[in-house]
Formats: C-alpha cells, structure tokens, sequence
C-alpha cells in the first residue's frame, strides 16, 4: 500500500473527528448523572471505588450480557479503566467491588434516582402531564435467582412448582415516555399492594396511577384517594359492588360504592364503574375521577391500555438486558444486582431519549447494542458522534404487523383465566343507614 495513503488514513483516525468509544459512552452517560454527590475521587486514599466509579461499573455490569458475576465485572472494570485513564485504579477483586457496592448501595441510590427523576421530567416536556396529571403505571413481576441454598431461604418460591427462588419486582413507570420512576422488591411471596403503598410517598403531586386487578384493594385505594391523587383500576370478579348506598354525592349509573366487609368501620369509598370494550371482550375499571367532564370514559379507555407498557418494559428488563435470571447466588447481592438492574434500564432510556426525543417510543434493544459495542470496542477511535446517532436510532420500528409476535405453543407460557367482571347489588336500607353515620361522623376536609 502506498505510504501517502496510510499516512493520510492514520491521521484522519486521530483527527478530531474521529473519538474514542470510551470518551462517547462517559459522556452520554455523564448527562444523566449528578452533576454533584457522586464524587469521582475520595478524600480517603485507600478507597479505591470511588461513588462515581462504583455507580457507572455496577451500571456497566448490568448492561454486559456476561453470564457470570466474574465476566461482566472484568469487562466493566476494563471499560472504567478506558473512560478515566488518568485517575487511579480501581480494585481489581470481585469480592472488593461487591462489598463496596452492598454497603453503599443504599445511599448512593437516593442521590442517583432523584437526578434520574429530574430529568425524566425534563425530557417528558410537554408529555409529562395529561391534563392536570402525572399518568403512571404500576405492576409487579417476578425475577428468578441462581438455585442457592441461601437464596432458596431468603426468597423462597412463589410460582409454579419447580421454579427456582424468585423476587418480587414492583415497578411505577412513567406511562408517556416508557420510563421507571421507582421501584420496591421483596421475596418472591411478597404483597404487590404492600409494595406500592411503600412507594405512595414517592409519587408526584396530582398523579393518575393505572393499575391492573391486583391492585383493587380497599385501604390502597383510600390511601391514594385521601393523598389527592387520581387512580384508574381494573375491578375482576372477587370486587363486590354496592349500587346507590346513598353516598353524598349526586347519584347516577355510573356510580358504585366499594365497601368490604372487613371494613365496615370505615366510610365507603365512592367510585365510578366504567365498562371497557375491546375485541367482543368487557372490562371493568373503576377510578375517583367522578366527573365525566374532567375524565371521560373514552380517555380512560385509551389511559387503561397504555398500561401494557410497563409489561414491554419487564420483557426488556429480563429478555433483552438478560435478567429474568440473575447472577448473584447470596441473597444480598442478587437484591443490589436487581436495583442495578433497573438503573440500567432506566440510564439507557434516558440516554435514548436525549437522543431521540419521545416523538417514537425507544428500542431497548437497539439501545443496548449500542452502549454494548461501545464498550466492547472502549479503547478504539469511531466518529465523533457515533454513539450519539446509533442512540438517536434506537426507536422502535414504525411499519403495520398483519400477525402477531406471539410466538406460538410455548409450554412455560402463562394461560390465566381474566378477572371477569366485579359482582354489583343494591344495597339494603341497614348498609345505607350506616354507611350515612359514618359519613356524618367523617371530619371535613
């Protein structure tokens, strides 16, 4: 090959047009993160991981698709090394960086998901409301762990027989721009309603929460009525009704009381019943918005089956980041890993839709290939904004399916029967008169 010619291709690589795939990914990543708090060197000389250090390598090991704690450390560490050549070191031991991210998980979670939160509003815009609300969804799923004795006794076996010990994941996500906004998990028996009523103080002011038949609870749904926020509920068979129990509101068809037995010391709760109808099949949902005119039945409809997103973003969470499996084989570190987890998730969406805006909803999957080809390749040079593009391609495709993507017969595939429709009657002239004196004795608002 000529000389000339080599020279000239050897210095347009190092030309500023031309960065390496380490620079790209610290700073994609780097936009997201607290700009203060996660400080990249400590005071303390002996740390060797610092916060900052410690959050992206944990963020990195999520994405790796390694199916060993082992490898995907090594191949964080090696790109951590790439994106901060100038600072020191970090531990090169498993166990170390396992220690360090258990013991400073916690704290370094508050400061991080309240800058992810910030700008998950930020990059919302105009999507962040409806109406005068923050729409969210809520659901649970479950995450298998390794077969370990331990795990076996701190997590147990909710599913089926044979499964092997699993977690609970609870999960509230912003419904417009797919993204988390917080998360709780416990053992694989857990309570799904207990978990969301942990993360009640976490939702924000004047929120429409979209939740399936699970969720139906009386004190759930008074807890959220009582905090002002919204709700839009699926009600299944096991929801008895009571028609016109006298409630002080104005009465119309629409209207149903939900008042449990094992409740009857408190005030009913007051809801609407609209019924849904897609494909020759009905469905109940109920929600506080009593008022047609602020809430219509036609816009919770279109609401209700936005809620399927939070089910794409579990199918992204265990198939396409590999999770529906974890790693970790002690029971401490399999719960860190599933809140690295969801980071993860939630960095690589945000990454995406700086990138590419919310006009199209974002393609985890494109989305990993490109951070992962970054780090694959961290020490080579690429175009200076190549990230960024494959970032700003990572939407999902536009085109029509005239079939299905189910795939058909598996075996393992969940077949529940649907909730059904819940049980309405009118009440008696004794539950209207009681319901009527614990009204009257309820203080005002």
């Amino acid at each position: 090959m000529d000389r000339s010619r080599t020279s000239r291709q050897t210095s347009s690589r190092t030309s500023p047009r031309f960065t390496a795939y380490h620079t790209q990914l610290r700073a994609a990543m780097r936009l997201h993160l607290p700009a203060s708090g996660l400080p990249l060197i400590c005071g303390d000389g002996r740390v060797r991981w610092s916060d900052r250090l410690l959050v992206i390598a944990a963020v990195l090991m999520a994405w790796h698709p390694a199916g060993t704690l082992r490898e995907a450390f090594a191949a964080a560490r090696e790109a951590v090394v790439a994106m901060y050549p100038t600072r020191k070191r970090p531990g090169t031991h498993l166990a170390g960086f396992l220690k360090a991210l258990q013991t400073r998980s916690a704290d370094v979670l508050t400061r991080l998901v309240a800058e992810l939160r910030r700008k998950t509003q930020q990059h919302s815009a105009k999507c962040w409301r409806f109406k005068e609300w923050v729409v969210l969804g809520v659901d649970g799923s479950r995450i298998n762990c390794p077969r370990s004795a331990a795990n076996e006794q701190a997590f147990g076996c909710a599913g089926r027989s044979k499964t092997a010990p699993q977690q609970l994941l609870v999960t509230l996500f912003h419904v417009a721009s797919g993204l988390p906004w917080a998360w709780r998990r416990a053992r694989g028996d857990g309570s799904e309603r207990g978990l969301l009523r942990e993360m009640l103080p976490e939702l924000p002011e004047r929120t429409l929460l979209l939740a399936d038949a699970g969720f139906t609870g009386y004190e759930l749904l008074r807890d959220l009525n009582a905090a002002r926020h919204a709700f839009v509920v699926r009600a299944g068979r096991n929801v008895p009704l009571l028609k016109d129990l006298g409630c002080a509101v104005r009465q119309h068809d629409s209207l149903v009381s939900l008042w449990p037995l094992d409740q009857r010391r408190q005030p009913p709760l007051t809801l609407r019943l609209v019924t849904l109808r897609r494909g020759g099949k009905r469905a109940a949902v109920l929600t506080n918005v009593l008022d047609e005119a602020e809430l219509s039945d036609a816009e919770i409809g279109r609401l209700y089956s936005q809620r399927w997103t939070i089910e794409v973003m579990y199918r992204s969470l265990k198939q396409t980041m590999g999770k529906r499996t974890l790693r970790s084989d002690a029971p401490a570190a399999a719960g860190v890993e599933l809140d690295w987890a969801m980071v993860g998730l939630w960095l690589l969406g945000l990454m995406t839709v700086a990138q590419a805006g919310l006009s199209r909803a974002w393609s985890p999957a494109r989305a990993l290939h490109a951070v992962r080809t970054a780090m694959r390749r961290a020490r080579q040079r690429g175009g200076a904004r190549r990230l960024a593009r494959e970032l700003r391609r990572a939407v999902q495709d536009g085109y029509r399916r005239t079939k299905s993507k189910t795939a058909r017969g598996w075996p393992h595939k969940k077949t529940e029967r649907p909730p059904g429709l819940p049980r309405i009657r009118m009440a008696t002239s004794e539950e209207v008169t009681a319901a009527q004196r614990l009204n009257d004795a309820k203080p005002a608002a």
